[in-house]
């Protein structure tokens, strides 16, 4: 999915109704990692989506800031959470403007594929305190399903043969990488998570894949036919029941230290 897909009204009402809230289950596994003991002051979520990645981090902070490049992922956030303690506004990664000093901790959930590091780092760490928290962090959906192999041969054998993986960057942040713009990598963990689904609240999260709109956009493919496509295809794996699908993720944990402070 490009950054102009983000800024369909389809996907961003979708964001807001139909992604799983795992942002919740990873903050909880940041918390206890980190041992936050109280809340922080100022937080900025940096690619803030619909607003729930923002609502994570208010289980850790009391004010919370949250940027998109996509006005209809701004408006969304905006209609759904109140200011205060929220507030968002439009904004690219490498540009957001406030004032120098402002923000305790930042998240970016999902957002460094799409970033340009030299660009991003320099500029948070203008906006960020000194000894400010960085978490890095993102999940996506896997070929398990809780106790159901005819799931993950339906994964490879189907759905990745109709709707292939879009290209897109996945680099690893290194120390030597971030060291120049004052950051230090405190750490770096792999997780997993579980999600329960029905067939028709699944088939809706996987209308938002970036593998499924690449079809729409590039080869002209219908929600409905995709849709049906989806409904039929699982109905035999769902059986009508409520399965639990698996989630990989990660999040990186990086320190701000400024050397003028």
């Amino acid at each position: 999915m490009n950054n102009k897909s983000f800024d369909d009204k389809r996907i961003a009402s979708g964001y807001a109704k139909d992604r799983p809230f795992l942002h919740s289950q990873m903050i909880e596994l940041i918390k206890k990692d980190m041992d936050i003991q109280e809340s922080f002051a100022k937080g900025l979520d940096v690619g803030c989506g619909a607003g729930l990645s923002s609502k994570a981090l208010k289980m850790i902070c009391d004010r919370v800031t949250g940027t998109d490049i996509s006005g209809e992922m701004v408006a969304e956030a905006s209609a759904l959470y109140p200011n205060p303690p929220y507030d968002f506004f439009q904004s690219s990664a490498e540009e957001i403007k406030a004032p120098e000093n402002t923000f305790d901790i930042a998240t970016a959930a999902g957002v460094i594929g799409w970033v340009e590091e030299e660009k991003f780092l320099p500029n948070l760490s203008k906006i960020m305190k000194n000894n400010g928290v960085l978490i890095i962090y993102d999940f996506w959906i896997t070929d398990q399903m809780q106790g159901n192999a005819v799931y993950t041969d339906w994964w490879h054998q189907s759905y990745l043969k109709n709707f292939p993986k879009p290209p897109r960057k996945e680099n690893v942040w290194t120390q030597e990488m971030i060291e120049p713009y004052g950051f230090e990598m405190k750490k770096q963990k792999e997780c997993l998570f579980e999600y329960e689904f029905d067939l028709e609240s699944f088939v809706r999260f996987m209308m938002l894949q970036s593998n499924v709109n690449a079809q729409i956009e590039e080869k002209g493919k219908t929600l409905e036919i995709i849709r049906k496509w989806f409904e039929q295809a699982l109905a035999p794996i769902f059986k009508g029941e409520r399965k639990t699908l698996i989630f990989k993720g990660y999040y990186w944990w990086l320190q701000l230290y400024k050397k003028n402070d």
